[in-house]
């Protein structure tokens, strides 16, 4: 595999620098397709990276991370659910060690977790969303009561699972990031984020996996716009008529905490633990640690998962019909099929998506990972997720095998 062409902000063939780009040849067409959703302010800005074979094949970026500032090499943003993909993959590293068992109870290593009838609820109910613990509209009071991290988790201990779970899985759209996070403190003996530092950001290299960001890497963050608000109403309105149709009901239970709108932008994000939604990434990051997985396991010369693990991260664990999201689903533990813009559904693949059109994953069957990440919340009238990373992702993929 060439090395590629040098691709900086000043175009094609301009000499190296610090902000230089990298573009394999057999990748162009999916550079092209990229830098052509930002080609005015309006459009915001975002950045794609992939891997093919554990090696980098594409890294760029492009648009505004705000009204006066360019996307550079170092903007990150927040990433919604794709935080949960990273989340699990911590699951993954201490489970191949021994520390954690998928099919063990959650009370075995968090004893509090029993109450409320969840005694028998195993890690791997938490992961494929079959704990009945999706709601967080009034789990804790007050607009910014999921800021406290021990007083939520606490809440969740506490809680009763919906009974729904017995029939097929329920999205935990906000909440699943606390019950990992719990788990993996519970069996660690250290904070989340330390765990993050030490299992995914630390063997890989890099260090853009955030769920608190330290205060002097958040100049880097990019500013979400123009609303996650559904088709532009009032949060509190949006949430009340869709809690009265029994099929998005869940949905607002389980994605629409009171205040959530305002909340998303509240600099105390930042402050906070809550892998379910408030991961701050890079793609280069992303794509990294997914391109390590659709490697084998190894990246430059790190062994990161053994092959075992990833074929176990791999595997569906539940099919059905998903009662808070409204469609079919295929969970494995703690990752989702990708959503790509063809007729193809590749088995051998994986990831996370988030709210507002961030992603990433690794496909086993090409060998390839693509990460995308953007402060531009979806198109159109919904934006709750859209069809940009679907039709790059598409186009990666087809790339990817005849590279």
């Amino acid at each position: 595999m060439t090395t590629g062409a040098v691709l900086t902000e000043e175009g094609y063939g301009a000499l190296p620098s610090r902000t230089e780009m990298h573009v394999h040849p057999s990748f162009l067409p999916l550079a092209d397709r990229f830098f052509a959703l930002y080609r005015q302010p309006h459009h915001g800005g975002g950045a794609l990276t992939a891997y093919l074979h554990g090696e980098k094949v594409l890294d760029v970026w492009a648009g505004w991370a705000d009204r006066t500032r360019r996307w550079s090499q170092d903007t990150m943003a927040l990433s919604f659910s794709t935080g949960k993909g990273v989340a699990s993959t911590v699951v993954h590293r201490l489970a191949q060690r021994g520390l954690i068992d998928y099919f063990a109870p959650v009370a075995q290593y968090w004893p509090e977790f029993a109450a409320g009838g969840k005694e028998s609820l195993t890690v791997a109910d938490v992961m494929t969303h079959r704990s009945g613990l999706h709601r967080v509209r009034g789990l804790v009071p007050g607009k910014r009561g999921i800021l406290d991290y021990d007083a939520t988790v606490a809440a969740l201990a506490a809680a009763v699972p919906d009974r729904r779970r017995h029939s097929g899985s329920g999205y935990h759209a906000v909440t699943y990031g606390w019950l990992v996070a719990e788990i993996v403190q519970r069996v660690t003996g250290l904070p989340f984020t330390e765990v993050v530092e030490r299992e995914i950001a630390r063997p890989l290299g890099s260090s853009d996996f955030w769920y608190r960001v330290p205060h002097d890497e958040r100049g880097r963050i990019a500013r979400l716009f123009p609303r996650i608000n559904p088709v532009g109403l009032d949060w509190g309105v949006s949430a009340s008529v869709l809690s009265r149709v029994g099929p998005t009901r869940g949905l607002v239970e389980a994605a629409m905490p009171a205040g959530f709108d305002e909340l998303v932008r509240d600099p105390a994000v930042h402050d906070s633990v809550m892998p379910g939604w408030n991961g701050v990434f890079t793609a280069r990051s992303l794509a990294r640690m997914y391109g390590a997985i659709a490697a084998g396991g190894t990246i430059d010369g790190v062994k990161f998962l053994d092959p075992s693990t990833i074929a176990a991260m791999d595997e569906v664990r539940v099919r059905s019909r998903d009662y808070v999201l409204g469609v079919p689903m295929a969970w494995r533990l703690g990752y989702h099929q990708p959503i790509f813009a063809s007729r193809e559904r590749p088995r051998g693949a994986f990831g996370h998506y988030g709210v507002g059109g961030s992603g990433a994953f690794a496909d086993l069957d090409s060998g390839m990972s693509l990460a995308f990440v953007t402060n531009r919340l979806g198109t159109g009238a919904m934006p709750l997720g859209d069809l940009r990373l679907a039709r790059l992702g598409a186009l990666a993929r087809d790339l990817a095998r005849k590279a």
